[in-house]
């Protein structure tokens, strides 16, 4: 499944570069035409350690205006989530109409973690891939636009990133023991992860692993099919 991922496909430098502007000025417009949508956009950023979520969320920061931008990244529960339903703090932070919500990870980290720990059986997993399915499904039915995006890296290249980031005094802090942990439990996350895109890559709210569709997309309007072209050739291209 994560094969073409994995084939290392790069663009040079200078060309990325010279793309810039144009990337920019697109995703600006873009976001300018959202803004009198009568949807909101959810854009959902997951994949390996080390393959650049967050340096792709930070970029659209960047380079669209952020004041229209719900940006939201999840860890354990705080003592408010916690006496509350798993899914209310997801459902709080959801953008309205006409805004783009960034999330990383965020109601897909614990299945996850959870199956590749043994904290949850096959079944359970799979309960959990469905409520996933039907959270999305009944925003997609009130009219969200779902955007979601795997990040992936092969193992080797996970290895290298993971040194890379280590060797440089101003991102070593984001490699932990925990992810050269998950490095090594490797072969159980992209069991777990590939079971988890394949059952979550549904009609209303397809994975995409780069720009290549896991799944079947539903037929959208004009403007979200526009949003949806631009959202997928741009986040081709500010992957870091």
């Amino acid at each position: 499944m994560f094969e073409a991922a994995e084939l290392g496909r790069t663009i040079p430098k200078d060309e990325y570069k010279a793309r810039i502007p144009a990337l920019r000025t697109e995703l600006l417009e873009t976001q300018r035409q959202l803004t009198s949508a009568k949807f909101p956009v959810i854009v959902v950023f997951a994949g390996v350690d080390g393959a650049g979520k967050g340096e792709t969320v930070n970029l659209l920061n960047e380079w669209m205006d952020p004041r229209w931008i719900v940006t939201r990244a999840y860890g354990e529960p705080s003592e408010e989530e916690g006496e509350r339903p798993e899914y209310w703090r997801y459902w709080r932070d959801l953008p309205p109409k006409g805004r783009i919500g960034l999330f990383l990870s965020s109601w897909y980290s614990r299945p996850v973690l959870d199956r590749v720990y043994g904290r949850s059986r096959s079944a359970d997993f799979d309960g959990q891939l469905e409520r996933i399915t039907g959270f999305e499904r009944t925003l997609t039915d009130d009219g969200a636009l779902i955007l979601k995006f795997w990040m992936h890296l092969g193992k080797s290249a996970q290895k290298r990133r993971l040194r890379t980031l280590e060797k440089d005094p101003i991102t070593r802090w984001r490699v932990t023991k925990r992810q050269w942990q998950h490095w090594r439990m490797y072969e159980k996350f992209v069991a777990a992860a590939e079971r988890a895109l394949r059952r979550t890559s549904t009609l209303e709210a397809p994975w995409r692993e780069s720009t290549k569709p896991i799944g079947v997309s539903r037929s959208r309007s004009q403007s979200e099919t526009r949003f949806a072209r631009r959202s997928y050739r741009v986040a081709e291209s500010v992957r870091p």
